[in-house]
């Protein structure tokens, strides 16, 4: 490993580091601010209301993300993020008694729109941070750390609001987002820019650089549009995103249902054990992609969002504690797997298309999550969790299926166009000659 590339390997972790330590505040929050919710509207609608504005207004984020990036860099965007999700901390905490409920919908709809934000400009500038050939060992790092700090948050969000009150959980949210822009703040200037195409188009074009920008996000767009294999991947990270609002939302009931003394026991147990499989199934990942130098790439997520969406509907079956164990080992693993292998591939893509791609995969995933969670909740009170649970995982691996058969399919076709290349002679025969792409790509050019 040679200096360089060693400093930007250190760079990475101490950003990482402060995401995780971000993520813990998030986590936390997210049950605390529900809580919070219900406290001062004494009104379950509102925590629903609470949650659709955040979700909304991440969907609306998604939607300009790869505009905005094409102006800024990622290193402004997520240090920006990290600020006004801070400042949105410091309103609720300083809001009088008669604009709490204003406050809160306030804050629910920055932090849905920055946590969005964040995360496209996190993500789209990961090539630029540690280099095209680390992309999988990065990713793996990001879920690992983010994993553990989802469990520490869920665990200690109770004990924090008991013994500390709303008040110091949101202040601690607030540091941990100081934290993270301070890791932000330490990146070197210009390492992180996915826009730099965009903006290079926009300075060639005479100092027109808006109308070019405009021009640029419509043409990405327009051609983000021509691979169908792609758009069909991120629309199956959208009904994952559904599946995935189905177990988030049946997990309280269906631990009540098991021990209704003490309902938080296999919330808890699950979410831990699944952090370990998500967590393992990292160091797989790591060992893969430095033994044969490749990544698991779009067939390894569809095959993954099948394991996961079926291990999770196993999991509401009813099993022995020993059998639901091992389950929840397996959709962690499966859940890391997917994450990776999606995110990875999204990085693939030329500079000037990742971060619409990006931006469009938080829109859809936004959407997913949010409807799933307004239908997931009436479903659950006529229908049991396995049977909701199944029938939202159970969507999800149709289109993984779908997906897959294409995948494959790409891949037949490529290595005929391949073995048609070299009986005529064609040594350069094109993209599909040697090459282990999945069909879900699109040129940048």
């Amino acid at each position: 490993m040679t200096s360089g590339t060693a400093l930007k390997e250190r760079r990475y972790r101490l950003l990482v580091g402060g995401y995780a330590i971000s993520s813990y505040g998030t986590f936390l929050n997210l049950i605390a601010l529900n809580l919070y919710v219900y406290a001062v509207t004494d009104r379950a609608l509102a925590v629903g209301v609470f949650l659709i504005v955040r979700f909304a207004a991440g969907f609306l984020t998604g939607l300009v993300c790869g505009p905005l990036l094409a102006r800024w860099s990622a290193k402004s965007a997520m240090l920006w993020a990290n600020l006004v999700q801070a400042a949105a901390m410091v309103l609720l905490v300083a809001a009088p008694d008669g604009y709490r409920t204003a406050a809160l919908f306030t804050v629910s709809a920055v932090v849905g729109a920055a946590g969005t934000l964040f995360m496209v400009a996190f993500r789209s500038s990961i090539p630029a941070m540690v280099g095209e050939g680390r992309t999988t060992w990065a990713n793996s790092l990001m879920v690992s750390w983010r994993s553990l700090a989802m469990v520490a948050g869920f665990a200690s969000s109770g004990l924090v609001v008991s013994l500390l009150g709303y008040t110091a959980a949101f202040l601690a949210d607030m540091a941990t987002f100081l934290i993270c822009a301070l890791a932000v703040a330490l990146l070197p200037t210009g390492a992180d820019r996915p826009g730099d195409a965009d903006r290079e188009d926009g300075e060639a074009g005479g100092g027109k650089g808006n109308a070019n920008g405009k021009v640029r996000s419509s043409a990405a767009l327009a051609a983000l549009t021509t691979a169908p294999a792609l758009l069909l991947m991120v629309a199956l990270r959208g009904v994952d995103a559904l599946g995935s609002s189905s177990h988030n939302a049946a997990l309280p009931v269906y631990s009540t249902r098991l021990d209704t003394d003490d309902p938080a026991v296999f919330v808890s147990v699950f979410w831990c054990v699944w952090a370990v499989g998500n967590v393992l199934v990292q160091q797989v990942l790591r060992q893969y992609t430095k033994r044969t130098e490749r990544s698991v790439g779009a067939l390894g997520f569809g095959l993954g969002t099948i394991a996961m969406s079926a291990t999770f509907i196993l999991a509401f079956a009813g099993f022995p504690w020993a059998a639901t164990i091992v389950v929840a080992v397996l959709a962690g693993a499966a859940d890391g797997l997917t994450e990776v292998s999606y995110t990875s591939h999204l990085q693939t893509l030329p500079s000037g298309l990742r971060t619409h791609a990006f931006g469009l995969s938080a829109t859809v995933e936004n959407l997913g999550f949010g409807i799933g969670m307004i239908v997931v909740a009436a479903a659950l009170d006529a229908f049991t969790p396995l049977s909701v649970v199944a029938v939202a995982h159970g969507a999800a691996i149709g289109v993984a299926l779908v997906f897959v058969a294409q995948v494959l399919w790409q891949r037949g076709t490529s290595r005929k166009a391949a073995a048609a290349s070299e009986k005529e002679g064609n040594g350069n025969a094109g993209p599909a000659r040697g090459s282990h792409r999945d069909g879900a790509e699109v040129s940048g050019r």
